[in-house]
């Protein structure tokens, strides 16, 4: 069994993609708490100001990081309703905007906005093809891989690192990701491959020493020019997990109840993170490209 995805690391997804589980299960809290918190919270249109953190199409939502709503609500981040399609197709992550929130009495809705500005790379931000996301540090490591050598996060330079979590005693879960990976891995074009690595983290460094893991990623056909497989002490892996923000609770029977996520990283950012979710893997390569492209260019001119 997964657990729910952990929000420690997860920052705010690209254009056009669901708000995630977690922010959202906070955000209806936080709802609860303004309606008990506001001052006035009469039915009306409220002027308001603040940065748009994600933008769920699907449900028409946009989650806003917002500053004081005078005589409703104090600041904080939170979601909206957005009923105007054409409303709903012009907000984007990463803009700054002046907006209108009309209060029904029943529900919080943005009726319109203007941009006013762009979120800044001071807070986090940064540029993902013609779109902005939040990004956070990405937790650095110092483990060994399948073939026993040292390999730290920094020791990657400016590659695009993909990163995930398994082990390799998983029933099921971790091989059907591995071997989803590994068909992304084919995917992506010869050109770009050099620009890229994969890290695959054990859950249990105890038994997943180095030949443990290489037999693992061999058995599934990984490609390890450009993967490795990483373990260590387990005093050194156990923070480094909840760090990343991995949810992981090993069973009486020695099982692992474990969180499916990959992280994608550039320049020491987690860019995005993606699940197991049905297109997230078409996603992942897209942007998974997109920094490859950007890296390849920048090589290119250098002399």
């Amino acid at each position: 069994m997964d657990l729910l995805e952990s929000e420690d690391l997860l920052s705010p997804s690209f254009p056009g993609r669901a708000i995630r589980t977690g922010v959202v299960a906070i955000l209806m809290l936080a709802i609860a708490w303004v309606a008990c918190s506001r001052e006035d919270g009469a039915p009306g249109t409220y002027s308001a100001h603040g940065t748009v953190e994600d933008v769920d199409h699907e449900n028409a939502q946009v989650l806003i990081e917002h500053a004081d709503i005078v005589g409703l609500m104090p600041a904080m981040t939170m979601n909206f309703l957005v009923p105007e399609a054409a409303v709903l197709r012009a907000l984007a992550p990463g803009q700054i905007i002046d907006f209108e929130l009309r209060f029904t009495g029943r529900s919080y809705e943005v009726s319109g906005f203007e941009v006013v500005g762009e979120a800044s790379a001071e807070a986090g931000w940064r540029r993902l093809g013609d779109g902005l996301v939040r990004t956070s540090s990405a937790p650095d490591f110092d483990l060994i891989d399948q073939a026993g050598n040292p390999m730290s996060l920094v020791s990657l330079g400016d590659r695009v690192v993909l990163v995930d979590f398994i082990f390799t005693e998983c029933p099921g879960p971790c091989p059907v990701q591995t071997s989803n990976l590994v068909t992304l891995q084919k995917r992506i074009p010869d050109r770009l491959r050099q620009h890229v690595h994969f890290i695959s983290i054990s859950l249990d460094p105890e038994v997943d020493r180095p030949k443990i893991l290489e037999r693992y990623a061999l058995a599934r056909g990984v490609d390890l020019s450009n993967w490795s497989f990483l373990t260590g002490d387990r005093e050194v892996v156990a923070p480094l997990v909840t760090r990343w923000g991995v949810g992981s609770v090993r069973n009486d029977d020695g099982s692992i109840d474990h969180t499916l996520i990959k992280f994608l990283v550039h320049r020491g950012r987690v860019m995005d993170h993606y699940t197991s979710r049905a297109g997230q893997d078409d996603d992942l390569l897209a942007d998974l490209v997109l920094l490859a492209e950007a890296r390849s260019r920048v090589q290119a001119a250098l002399p």
